[in-house]
């Protein structure tokens, strides 16, 4: 790995908390022209979990239709997707009445999000560094400014936004254990 790579990394953690377009936004901008006007006319795209995109269709044959030639259109999604998915479930489930999940999923910003910290980011200096020893101590110093009063996790003591607390009453990443474990 070189110590470019090692800067895009750091970079890109840098940026996480400024992006905008969440991939299912992505994806409903090009939906209609990956799959065509003919198959966009009788499917709906419902949500993205676990990187499976779920899409409603007009009827049960468009549904069966479709999961055959899922490999291939999958492959022409992940093209034009940030974030390459694993899946497709076509379904005939929320065609009539699209479901309040997607309704949510499209009105949601990354400011409404419990693990939202601002927009603000104190940085020292926003030129990018060649030396990976002074881009990642910027790097810390990032993230030791955002994370700096936040209440502790009570299960794990790390700094954790005030939205998570509220929501599951622990971290983010120890609410993913807890659900792991529940699922199990």
């Amino acid at each position: 790995m070189s110590l470019k790579s090692i800067n895009d990394v750091l970079r890109i953690l840098e940026k996480q908390a400024k992006w905008q377009e969440q991939p299912f936004q992505r994806l409903l901008k090009c939906w209609a022209e990956v799959v065509g006007p003919v198959v966009a006319a009788n499917t709906r795209p419902l949500s993205i979990q676990r990187d499976v995109l779920s899409v409603a269709t007009s009827s049960a044959a468009w549904a069966q239709n479709l999961t055959f030639g899922r490999t291939s259109l999958l492959l022409k999604l992940n093209k034009k997707l940030p974030t390459p998915l694993v899946d497709i479930r076509f379904s005939t489930a929320g065609w009539q009445n699209p479901s309040v999940e997607i309704k949510q999923q499209q009105s949601v910003s990354a400011h409404e999000h419990p693990s939202y910290l601002g927009d603000e980011i104190n940085r020292p200096d926003a030129t990018p560094t060649k030396d990976v020893n002074a881009a990642f101590g910027h790097w810390t110093k990032i993230v030791r400014s955002r994370s700096h009063g936040l209440p502790l996790c009570p299960q794990c003591q790390s700094p954790t936004p005030h939205g998570e607390l509220q929501r599951w009453q622990v971290c983010s990443v120890c609410a993913a254990k807890q659900f792991s474990k529940q699922n199990s």
